[in-house]
């Protein structure tokens, strides 16, 4: 396809739709006491967490992605079929290679796509993989493009160690891409990574064992779930606030312009202790940790959806998407949303 310059183009980048897929399992705080040395009241009051899904036996990250990209794909009344790209981000691959959108395209029939991965670090994807989708769409290489976040958490977990257990839990999302009216869609956008917390949330590859003694396997052999809560809290609370100001500086807005602040569900009082640092009320919030936990990727995407169900969003608004996590990195995006009318005056095909 042709390429434009993206400094004349005469489209904007656009999500069409948001779909999403959450697992049918219910794990409650009430439910992981019975297998961790923890409470319920402790983790509403320290991480504000009621419940999380989890993946079915057999269910795994390209499932819980084919899924969201056929609610994307339905909201929008068009075919898998029509799909040029899908971009998977995820840290749970169904396999080491080929890459889950690869299955992604398979399972949902999007034939003729082409497909890739992107590890940015798992939580932070919500932004990053989305800014990668967005590129394809403003340079005019591809027209409509499928950002899929997707991640099986709970299957790298360590069911001893109750500080990762208690936050994260599965889900899907999925950006559906295409061109909309210039000026509207995903604006100005910012990424960071500080190496210097590498070590604070990751995935570690190390042996271990039971209780009994015997050898300890998570859903992915020897790689299991370790977070720093502390470090995670200083970083987020830390950082976070001065990153999305300047974001709002660069594109020359206020934090007072913003309708709605679309933010990673990492913990409830992080979400608190970045709003109160923007000096923003948090009505101006969507908040959906207390139901479905950390969703890694997918967590940014599922705040947007909820938006739209529930009447929070509506075009014309002007949007805020920050991620963060493992890295450290940082994720924000200015969004004008768009309306169906947007997408009407953009053809789609040449």
């Amino acid at each position: 396809m042709e390429t434009i310059d993206t400094a004349t183009r005469p489209w904007g980048v656009g999500i069409r739709a948001v779909g999403r897929y959450l697992p049918e399992k219910d794990v409650s705080n009430k439910d992981l006491e019975e297998i961790l040395l923890t409470r319920d009241d402790w983790i509403r009051a320290n991480i504000g967490v009621e419940h999380r899904r989890m993946a079915a036996e057999g269910e795994w990250t390209s499932d819980l992605g084919t899924a969201a990209l056929l609610d994307a794909c339905d909201r929008a009344k068009v075919s898998p079929a029509e799909i040029d790209l899908v971009v998977c981000g995820t840290y749970t691959p169904d396999n080491m290679t080929p890459p889950t959108a690869m299955l992604v395209i398979r399972k949902a029939e999007a034939l003729g796509a082409t497909g890739f991965d992107i590890n940015s670090g798992a939580c932070p994807g919500g932004v990053f993989a989305l800014d990668v989708g967005a590129k394809y769409i403003a340079t005019g290489q591809f027209r409509r493009v499928a950002v899929v976040m997707a991640d099986v958490s709970t299957r790298t977990m360590d069911w001893k160690d109750p500080g990762p257990a208690v936050i994260f839990g599965d889900g899907a999302a999925c950006y559906l891409l295409e061109r909309c009216t210039a000026g509207r869609g995903i604006g100005t956008t910012l990424l960071r990574s500080d190496p210097s917390g590498y070590e604070s949330v990751r995935v570690v590859r190390e042996k271990r064992k039971r209780r009994d003694g015997t050898a300890l396997n998570s859903g992915f052999g020897d790689n299991f779930g370790f977070l720093d809560g502390k470090a995670v809290h200083a970083f987020a609370v830390g950082q976070v606030p001065g990153f999305i100001k300047e974001l709002l500086d660069t594109a020359g807005r206020t934090a007072d312009e913003v309708d709605l602040f679309a933010l990673h569900q990492a913990n409830l009082n992080i979400l608190r202790g970045i709003m109160r640092e923007l000096g923003v009320p948090m009505d101006r919030t969507v908040v959906n940790i207390q139901k479905y936990g950390n969703t890694s990727g997918a967590s940014v995407p599922l705040v947007l959806r909820e938006a739209e169900d529930l009447g929070r969003l509506s075009p014309g608004d002007q949007v805020l998407l920050t991620a963060f996590g493992s890295g450290f990195s940082m994720g924000a995006a200015l969004v004008r949303w768009c309306g169906p009318e947007d997408f009407a005056s953009v053809p789609v095909t040449p």
